[in-house]
């Protein structure tokens, strides 16, 4: 009898084991892509009142409209000015966007005004329905 349990609980493990894969993510680039960087009172107006909700905390967020595919990354609040953020990279691979993005300190050169600044980008591209990674 404790056999045939034995064999019962080996069996439904083998089942789930089997069951059960890992997709290994695929970030080989198959082609650079062509954006334009966005002022944000040139992006949609819906876009921009969910960047105005979330920038106080660091966000990402891809917006679909009229074709195209917005992407903005922010990096939350800053105690002073001279803050920016720059797009080391967007790319497409077989299953995602990938886009990389880097925020600057105030250079030393600048002055440097106490008060919040709450940096980020925001890129357009033609539209694209696959996932956006954000490295």
């Amino acid at each position: 009898m404790k056999k045939r349990a034995f064999y019962i609980l080996l069996a439904g493990c083998m089942l789930l084991l089997c069951a059960c894969s890992v997709k290994k993510e695929d970030k080989t680039k198959l082609r650079d892509i062509e954006f334009t960087v966005v002022n944000s009172y040139d992006a949609p107006e819906e876009l921009q009142e969910k960047i105005d909700e979330k920038k106080e905390k660091t966000f990402e967020i891809s917006y679909a409209d009229n074709g195209y595919l917005y992407i903005a990354r922010g990096y939350g609040r800053q105690d002073t000015s001279g803050y920016s953020v720059e797009v080391q990279s967007c790319y497409e691979a077989e299953d995602a966007i990938y886009m990389k993005t880097n925020l600057l300190g105030p250079p030393k050169t600048e002055k440097i005004i106490e008060g919040k600044t709450y940096p980020y980008v925001i890129i357009k591209m033609e539209y694209n329905d696959k996932n956006v990674i954000f490295d």
